[in-house]
């Protein structure tokens, strides 16, 4: 007579089975990934095609049709653009060349007058700003990897614009080394200058690397500054515990400095800035290491500022502007950020932007100009309401999104 197994033994059985047969397939499922020093070699990614000759439409999610165009070529791996009052731009190459842009087309001589730069690493030439009376100053401000005898530190240099060329440029701010990695400047509503910083110690009070500084424009030290006179503190400091960050915004009616910044492998964040907060850089993240286990045990702890967003898997963030204009009115208020990979993946780069409400809690994200593929490193918003791009590829381009129709 055959005996009848119940339902539960049978279960218990295949479950026992699978136990002793799991480590063996979860090793055959798995691949040995090639590492250079702690983090995985790169795959060979997909293949970026070349940018179309002509403008390009595409539906996007607010209802809202756009024209995608190629407004300058000529660029090598730029890296950040300011708009002049007469319609030019001036744009960063991180090799340490400034050019100048007029009516879509790239001057081939560089802007004389910029200090030597030596670029390697994630710095060289980064970003520009103009100063708040730029109309009656003419002043311009440069963050820079400033070569030293030994070894080198980020510096922010300001120039004087004469139409064509820089002149008077002279370092305001050289940070106290260890300072390095990328570096984003903004003007603050208040005409105080903020600086990104990486490099060094991002918890130590003492250190200017992975910190947002407040400086005057002369590059000193604002007199509200947070840890103004408290022991142990470096006064520049404006907030503390920030990795790279590659992007620097002002909102523009409340005033408060939004921050973005690369976590390892996930964990891209924007931050709203808050005076003295502490952004957590390395006890706490939302990200894991390259080799793949978390980087914190925690997401959050007591005494450390939340993101406002963050990415998971990383789209590896560079650049972010609010959208003010009324040229592309289903984006008014939004924030655009620039993603140069995602997921680790080459050939990923695309551009996002981010709904929030009225407390600037997110709602919703849309990825746009994903089939383009290019690193987009900055997004600013012109002068005409429209939006404008550069890819950070060797040859580089400003992108600009204008109404579809």
């Amino acid at each position: 007579m055959r005996t009848l197994r119940s339902p539960l033994r049978v279960s218990a059985l295949r479950l026992a089975l699978l136990a002793a047969l799991l480590p063996g397939l979860a090793a055959a499922a798995q691949q040995n990934v090639p590492f250079r020093g702690n983090i995985p070699v790169a795959p060979s990614g997909i293949p970026i095609p070349p940018l179309p000759e002509e403008p390009v439409v595409y539906q996007t999610a607010e209802g809202q049709n756009i024209r995608v165009s190629v407004y300058a070529r000529g660029l090598s791996r730029p890296w950040s653009l300011a708009f002049l009052s007469d319609g030019r731009l001036l744009v960063t190459e991180r090799g340490g060349d400034l050019r100048l842009v007029s009516d879509g087309v790239v001057d081939p001589e560089p802007v004389a007058g910029v200090p030597d730069v030596r670029a390697q690493g994630l710095g060289g030439l980064m970003d520009i700003a103009l100063h708040p009376d730029f109309d009656d100053n003419g002043f311009v401000y440069l963050s820079y990897t400033k070569p030293l005898d030994e070894g080198s530190t980020l510096a922010l240099a300001r120039g004087r614009w004469d139409g064509s060329a820089l002149g008077d440029v002279t370092d305001v701010f050289v940070a106290v080394p260890p300072a390095g990695g990328a570096s984003r400047i903004a003007f603050g509503l208040d005409g105080s200058l903020y600086m990104t910083t990486g490099g060094g110690d991002a918890q130590d009070p003492m250190s200017l690397g992975g910190k947002v500084l407040r400086l005057t424009g002369e590059g000193g030290v604002p007199a509200d500054n947070p840890f103004v006179g408290r022991e142990g503190y470096r006064p520049e400091i404006y907030t503390l515990g920030h990795r790279n960050a590659i992007g620097l915004a002002v909102h523009p009616s409340t005033g408060q400095v939004w921050q973005n910044e690369n976590g390892p492998n996930g964990g891209d964040e924007i931050n709203i800035l808050r005076p003295g907060g502490n952004y957590g850089w390395p006890l706490i993240s939302l990200g894991r290491t390259y080799p793949g286990r978390w980087q914190s045990e925690a997401f959050s702890q007591s005494g450390f500022e939340q993101p406002a967003v963050f990415w998971m898997p990383s789209i590896a963030i560079s650049g972010m502007a609010f959208y003010t204009g009324d040229r592309l009115p289903r984006w008014t208020g939004d924030v655009f950020v620039g993603g140069m990979r995602t997921g680790e993946i080459p050939g990923t780069g695309h551009l996002e932007r981010i709904l929030f409400n009225e407390s600037m809690e997110e709602l919703r994200r849309e990825s746009l100009l994903v089939d383009l593929r290019q690193r987009i490193r900055d997004v600013r918003q012109g002068p005409d309401g429209l939006l404008y791009l550069l890819t950070d590829e060797d040859d580089g381009v400003v992108l600009r999104i204008e109404p579809g129709s």
